[in-house]
């Protein structure tokens, strides 16, 4: 028979000790398990390198813009007028369209009778009606070979085949930032559905957005950065700071380059020079912005086609980051292999895919192929 000796006393408490302190130990790592969120999950992309494909006949100058329609058929705006002079003969027309695999449907724009078309051609947008607007941003004064001395002062609204619908402004007649009635050199377009407004970033020459009826073209209202008043600073030179101070940046914007209005109503606006994305209320209420100027920022915007728009894309350097649309902080980062760039504008479709006008380095599409957590 064997027989156990009992525990001493002493022993019975380091025993106890020890055991609670386990327990404590394991409530520990447990509850901070529980408290530690799980990785949010980020968009994926990756580059299609067949798309697009265009006629042997023609050739693309600068890739400046892309915008869909309700079927996802990519309209793309380029400058025909940058290709060399050997292969000016085989200029597309500046509006190309494709469909989503790429496959060429149809081409259209160019001077005519009774408008302004744009010197420099810059933004192009489909609003909810199925209506392409489109801007130029020439500075008379800059020279460029082959383009007339003309201010791109005006906007223009097309049926999707090419017919002329209405212009806002004319070529060379701004004003200036206080103007009504005309842009000066805008670089962007937005149309928002619940008021029909046409929402403008009015851009190289004025430094604004402006808001215009959709149907009329009547003035409506507009502001500068930080909801200022806007003021004048009209030179062809893109003055990009060389260094940059601390703090919330100036009080004018300097190039309002790219323009994006949310579902709910929330406008947002790049200042590519000053590299920053202001955030504002349907009538110019600054609520916040996102500064990174550690790098090129604020090229382009789009934003993701989810119910609650979850993400802001924003160009910037050699990538686009993922901000979240509501706190403006960047989340995560597009970056596929073979990416051509930033963007110079960028655009999403309804299923997600980012498709890239990258000026002087061509087009691309990003396909998206679905949501993973963040490492």
């Amino acid at each position: 028979m064997i027989s156990e000796k009992s525990p001493s006393p002493v022993l019975r408490r380091l025993s106890s000790v020890i055991m609670g302190a386990a327990a404590a130990c394991w409530l520990f790592v447990c509850s901070a398990q529980a408290q530690t969120p799980p990785a949010r999950a980020l968009p994926t992309f990756e580059v299609d390198p067949s798309w697009p494909k265009v006629p042997a006949k023609w050739k693309l100058g600068d890739a400046s813009s892309i915008a869909f329609d309700a079927q996802d058929n990519v309209f793309v705006l380029h400058r025909p007028r940058t290709l060399p002079p050997d292969q000016a003969g085989m200029a597309a027309p500046p509006v190309m369209v494709f469909d989503p695999a790429g496959n060429f449907i149809k081409a259209w724009g160019g001077a005519g009778t009774g408008f302004d078309w744009p010197e420099r051609e810059h933004g192009i947008h489909i609003d909810y009606k199925g209506f392409v607007w489109i801007g130029g941003n020439n500075c008379p004064t800059s020279g460029l070979a082959g383009l007339k001395p003309l201010a791109d002062d005006a906007l223009l609204k097309f049926t999707q085949d090419g017919k002329f619908v209405m212009q806002i402004g004319r070529s060379n007649q701004s004003k200036g930032n206080a103007d009504t009635a005309n842009v000066h050199r805008a670089a962007d377009t937005w149309v928002h559905p619940p008021t029909n407004e046409l929402f403008v970033a009015d851009g190289y020459g004025n430094h604004r957005v402006i808001v215009f009826d959709a149907d009329t073209g009547a003035f409506k209202r507009m502001w500068g950065a930080f909801g200022n008043k806007p003021v004048d600073d009209d030179h062809c030179e893109i003055v990009t700071p060389k260094t940059f101070s601390d703090g919330p940046g100036p009080d004018q914007f300097s190039v309002v380059h790219a323009i994006r209005v949310a579902h709910d109503g929330t406008v947002y606006v790049a200042d590519r020079e000053y590299r920053r994305v202001q955030m504002f209320s349907p009538d110019g209420k600054f609520f916040k912005q996102l500064v990174h100027t550690a790098t090129t920022f604020a090229r382009d915007l789009a934003l993701s086609p989810d119910p609650e728009q979850e993400f802001l894309y924003v160009g910037g350097g050699k990538n686009i980051s993922i901000v979240d649309r509501k706190t403006l902080e960047i989340i995560g980062t597009v970056e596929p292999p073979g990416i051509l760039g930033p963007g110079h504008h960028i655009a999403t479709d309804s299923e997600g895919n980012i498709y890239l006008a990258q000026t002087n380095k061509g087009l691309q599409k990003l396909v998206f192929k679905g949501m993973m957590a963040a490492k």
